[in-house]
């Protein structure tokens, strides 16, 4: 179904009929289909909500989107869907949309899931530095295009681990790389990319609502900053996934929904 909010038309999905409604955003290059696993098997006992991010999927846009303006569009989505409060979990792009949404509209979030998700970057050299980089990527995009950029993209070392999956699933990662846009995968760069979204690791410790934090082992970049967020953050749970890289969810599914699982029941 889309959502239609300040010249953008948001896709979005649900799935479930529970009482308690959990809401998944998906990362860079990604759609609300990365989530169909745990649909499956959570939509039983939740009421699941999945939409495509800026840039992304079936959502389009006459303007593009800063995350505080994303953020906004979310908001309004729940309260169009009468929804007070919810379990929002986010994956890499998506923690960070996630953890935004968190830190501007508190009162809206039951608990946070954040899998391989950064708070920003805390200094303004690093913060210009990014810009640069994901200023040459979504020039590269508009440049070579979408397969091109997959082709590259696919081989970063970030996703490496994924190079062991079963054939079938890394296909299916590939062909929902390649059916996005090359306009909206610039956009999102230019305007929800970490380098231009606010940093909020000044603010972590004022969170109060429950936290999971979740990162790979064999991705050491993101193990160590969510142990830096995870020291932060008083209220949070750090759990480092074994045999796993930055997707997580792609990776180990089944550890990734137990353990999931487990911490919404545990705040119940």
């Amino acid at each position: 179904m889309y959502f239609k909010v300040n010249n953008a038309s948001y896709w979005y999905e649900i799935d479930g009929e529970g009482k308690e409604t959990v809401v998944l955003l998906h990362g860079f290059t990604g759609t609300a289909a990365t989530w169909n696993f745990f649909i499956n098997d959570w939509q039983d006992h939740y009421q699941i909500l999945t939409i495509d991010l800026p840039g992304h999927g079936k959502t389009t846009l006459e303007t593009p989107r800063t995350m505080e303006e994303c953020c906004a569009d979310l908001i309004d989505l729940f309260d169009d869907l009468k929804l007070e409060k919810v379990h929002l979990a986010g994956y890499s792009m998506g923690g960070r949309t996630a953890l935004s949404v968190a830190m501007l509209y508190p009162e809206r979030i039951r608990s946070l899931t954040l899998e391989s998700a950064s708070p920003g970057l805390n200094s303004d050299d690093d913060r210009k530095s990014r810009v640069k980089h994901d200023e040459k990527l979504a020039r590269r995009i508009e440049q070579n295009g979408i397969k091109s950029f997959v082709d590259f993209w696919e081989n970063i070392s970030l996703f490496k681990t994924q190079k062991s999956l079963p054939i079938d699933v890394q296909n299916q990662i590939r062909n929902e790389r390649l059916a996005q846009s090359a306009e909206g995968l610039a956009y999102s760069l230019r305007y929800m990319g970490t380098g231009r979204q606010s940093s909020w690791w000044y603010q972590l410790q004022d969170i109060t609502i429950p936290v999971l934090l979740l990162a790979g082992e064999y991705d050491q970049k993101f193990v160590e900053i969510n142990k830096s967020m995870s020291e932060r953050i008083s209220s949070s749970k750090l759990v480092i996934v074994e045999n796993a890289g930055h997707a997580i969810h792609v990776e180990q599914p089944g550890i990734f929904g137990n353990i999931v699982n487990e911490f919404y029941n545990s705040i119940r």
